[in-house]
């Protein structure tokens, strides 16, 4: 049985009558990678502050190592937490920094520098003790923030979007770096952020969470392929939504008309009947793009029509084409394949498009 580092059991905060966190009951396995996803405002800091220490719960219970966090105070907490803005000390060395938490508990002197160098190796920063903080590059300066936090050796890392105030190039390259020390250090990290491709790419699990409640908690290649709800599949990875009545049921597919007209044969996620509001998910990168006088492949595909190019969005290998369909007017977002097979498409071209029932998911609204 896998040692968990964090339950919550039942944990509610509430300001007035909004409920900020919701009868809240999970767990995170030891040494494992997880991620809270959500929007703005949906409570997601609230939760990591409560586990911190920082904010108390209105009700349940908090335990991390099996031990109950009920009347202990942040500072006696096994956990440390790294923010957007680092809040490293301006006036100090890196080395200072990173033993900071050290010279707080007592440790002696020589203790203390060889553990700072030893982290700083780890973190890939060796021999940087005597620079300023402001002689640090961006990324430099996360590494530093980490190595102050995991020297203390938490049962937890707590993370508030720590990668938020950097440029894309770096936040990219710090996704890989996150997951590498994570990985090697085995240290429990709770994650919080509102970026679907930071939690997708670093995470053992993800939580969604939505108005105080986490509406799925599974693997990311679980949430992107399998989404349980509507809010699930519209938040996660890019989608064409589409609002539709049944038209007839069948066992796991339906066939829905869309409120445009469209007619479209879809994996069912719950049970309708003839007449159900039903919201239709297609990926971008589901739909399958032929020229007018080609075929998709041999495919036999149920969901087949022509649409017209509207526009283009060329970002190199997440290129991507909109897409009119002609009987109905409909709107798609369609992934191009990165062979360059329709590099040449401009706008006003007709093509053929084309889907599998199965790559398509309907909800009840």
């Amino acid at each position: 049985m896998a040692l968990i580092d964090l339950k919550t059991e039942n944990v509610v905060k509430r300001y007035g009558a909004m409920y900020a966190v919701d009868h809240l009951s999970f767990e995170v396995k030891k040494g494992s990678f997880f991620s809270i996803l959500g929007p703005s405002g949906c409570g997601k800091t609230t939760l990591l502050r409560m586990i911190a220490g920082f904010l108390s719960p209105d009700s349940g219970n908090l335990l991390i190592g099996g031990q109950s966090m009920a009347a202990v105070p942040p500072n006696r907490r096994p956990v440390n937490m790294v923010f957007q803005h680092l809040a490293l000390f301006p006036m100090m060395t890196v080395g200072e920094n990173v033993a900071y938490g050290l010279v707080q508990k007592g440790l002696d002197k020589s203790e203390i520098k060889k553990r700072v160098a030893n982290m700083l190796e780890r973190v890939s920063l060796p021999g940087t003790e005597n620079k300023r903080v402001d002689q640090l590059s961006g990324g430099q300066k996360q590494r530093v923030a980490i190595a102050r936090s995991l020297v203390l050796e938490p049962t937890l890392l707590l993370l508030d979007e720590p990668l938020g105030a950097l440029d894309l190039k770096l936040r990219e390259h710090m996704k890989i770096e996150l997951k590498q020390l994570q990985a090697e250090f085995g240290t429990t990290f709770v994650y919080i952020t509102h970026d679907q491709s930071e939690a997708l790419v670093l995470s053992d699990q993800v939580a969604v969470m939505n108005q105080g409640k986490f509406e799925q908690v599974a693997s990311p290649q679980d949430l992107y392929y399998n989404p349980l709800t509507p809010f699930v599949a519209g938040f996660v990875g890019a989608n064409n939504k589409i609002s539709a009545k049944v038209q007839s049921v069948g066992n796991d597919f339906v066939t829905v008309v869309s409120d445009q007209g469209l007619l479209i044969h879809t994996r069912a996620k719950t049970s309708f009947s003839v007449g159900s509001s039903v919201s239709v998910f297609v990926r971008p990168e589901a739909i399958m793009l032929a020229f007018m006088d080609g075929n998709f492949n041999g495919h036999q595909l149920a969901n087949q029509y022509i649409a017209k190019v509207s526009s283009l969005l060329f970002d190199g290998a997440n290129s991507s084409v909109l897409l009119t369909e002609q009987s109905s007017q409909t709107s798609f977002q369609v992934a191009l394949p990165q062979t360059g097979q329709f590099a040449g498409l401009k706008v006003g071209d007709l093509v053929q498009m084309a889907w599998d029932s199965s790559n398509a998911l309907a909800f009840s609204q």
